[in-house]
């Protein structure tokens, strides 16, 4: 165990990277990442075999066997923080200089590549991208339901691991940047943070308190000798159901104890771990350019993907990719994202205007996996919207699906697609469509859509404890904005009932 001194508080300094205007992006593929950046070839190198160590260090800490993923996380870097934060939310002004999200058509993640370690400890940039990699680590791997408080805790702990000269895992290190709000700002008791989410904090500053707090609480638990397996003892009363407080009680005694126990921690020395080995440098990393017809709309498609949910911002890149089409008319790759964000545009989409662009894409490549599902899912949206009840069109419909799961067995959105046009249809999905949800639901646990939909299918099948265990890991987390709760509700609603093997269940499921 070796020693890291908490300190003053640090103010960062950043200072920018440049990129020349000739850059072209560059993809790096790692056993669990597909990275997308346009810095050269060494940084990149150097920033994935960063990465993938981390990975590796957390499988190390958790037991996951496995070396890597049959469904990688893609991560794109931006030359700076403010330019993540237009993305993510419109405006250059938003603190955010990175996230994790995940929708129907898979998790990503975005950071940027400032050169930002002028203050202690390792850079913001990475600390950011770690905190997000760690969310998606845990939902992917830790089957079970945490508390958000823990939820961010996790993250905020795992942020700052670094590596020393011979390569050991250096885990627990100090979180700076929070370093302000725990010693300067009013503290928030050990009970608030256990009891409510982070969105429960109405400022910027409660919520660096909030989260600063939550870093310290998972620390103390982790590493103070006074308090052994209380945390274990926590989660573990959690997931059997019991009530939130009495869980914290139970495990961690009185509430007022634990907050003074937690103040006294913070004004201490902190203790970090190291791993008993070095944790290798992956060899296993291949660095390609990007063909001229993904490079050329690649940033238009991250436009594309952060504008879901808002019908103006989408309306925005639809048209800008209009342009972009007009002038590169032979390019599939901006013929897709075209199409899908046309499609993202809802109730005022063109829909011949989809099945044009989709068709120029499988034109050029006829194997395209997202263009076929997204084909598929324009031909079932038309048959639902026609109320067909011709099972050889719905059959039909679904033909691209199938050729897009038989393209890439390990993309779970063509599974979840193929299930979900059964209940379009208004149909039970037959064993193979939910064989394929199980399988879509092992690929990418992490995906909340899937998730719920897997619950509920669990749930039609008369398997209930599955099914509520599954909707308590979407319930406590902090990301949620509520949905979990609701999913909770109707399914104990539904097993109270006894309506496992219902047709309603599988329809409240796709919801």
């Amino acid at each position: 165990m070796k020693r890291a001194v908490w300190g003053v508080v640090t103010v960062w300094a950043l200072a920018a990277t440049t990129v020349p205007a000739e850059a072209k992006w560059l993809r790096a593929d790692t056993d669990s990442f597909i990275i997308y950046s346009e810095s050269n070839e060494k940084a990149l190198r150097e920033f994935a075999q960063n990465l993938q160590r981390f990975d590796s260090t957390l499988r190390l800490v958790f037991k996951v066997e496995t070396e890597g993923e049959d469904s990688k996380l893609p991560i794109y870097l931006l030359p700076a923080s403010e330019d993540v934060a237009e993305l993510a939310t419109g405006s250059r002004k938003s603190p955010i200089g990175g996230f994790y999200r995940q929708d129907r058509d898979g998790a990503f993640a975005m950071s940027n590549r400032e050169n930002d370690n002028l203050g202690k400890g390792t850079s913001a940039s990475q600390q950011v991208l770690f905190h997000e990699y760690s969310h998606h680590f845990m939902k992917r791997h830790l089957r079970a339901a945490f508390p958000g408080w823990f939820i961010e805790g996790f993250a905020e702990y795992y942020s700052t691991v670094d590596f020393d000269k011979q390569g050991h895992a250096m885990i627990g290190q100090p979180v700076y940047r929070r370093a302000y709000g725990l010693l300067m700002q009013p503290k928030i008791p050990v009970e608030r943070v256990i009891m409510e989410p982070p969105s429960a904090m109405r400022t910027n500053g409660q919520t660096d308190v909030y989260y600063g707090r939550a870093w310290i609480l998972t620390h103390m638990l982790f590493h103070n000798p006074a308090r052994p397996n209380q945390l274990g003892t926590y989660v573990n009363a959690i997931n059997a159901g019991t009530e939130p407080k009495k869980a914290a009680t139970d495990a961690f005694g009185d509430l007022a104890v634990l907050d003074k126990d937690l103040n006294r921690y913070i004004e201490g020395r902190l203790s970090y771990r190291t791993t008993r080995d070095p944790v290798p440098v992956s060899a296993n990393i291949t660095i390609t350019p990007l063909s001229a017809d993904e490079d050329a709309v690649i940033l238009l498609r991250l436009e594309r993907m952060n504008a879901r949910g808002d019908k103006a911002r989408m309306v925005k890149a639809r048209d800008a990719l209009r342009a972009l089409a007009a002038k590169l008319p032979a390019n599939p790759d901006v013929q897709f994202e075209l199409a899908a964000a046309e499609w993202e545009i809802d109730e005022d989409r063109d829909l011949a205007a989809i099945r044009i662009a989709l068709g120029k894409v499988l034109a050029a490549k006829p194997d395209h996996v997202r263009a076929n599902v997204l084909l598929g899912r324009l031909n079932v949206y038309e048959l639902y919207d026609k109320g067909s009840d011709d099972p050889s069109a719905w059959g039909a419909a679904r033909k691209p699906i199938t050729l897009a799961n038989r393209t890439d067995p390990n993309d779970a959105v063509p599974l979840y697609a193929y299930f979900e046009s059964f209940t379009m249809q208004g149909k039970r999905p037959p064993d193979i469509a939910i064989q394929g949800l199980e399988r879509a639901f092992s690929l990418t646990p992490e995906n909340i859509e899937i998730r719920v939909s897997y619950a509920f299918a669990l749930a039609n099948l008369g398997d209930f404890e599955p099914a509520l265990r599954l909707a308590k890991t979407v319930a406590f987390d902090p990301h949620d904005n509520g949905r979990g709760e609701v999913m909770l509700a109707q399914l104990e609603k539904l097993r109270d009932r006894g309506a496992g093997g219902s047709k309603d269940a599988a329809a409240e499921g796709t919801d």
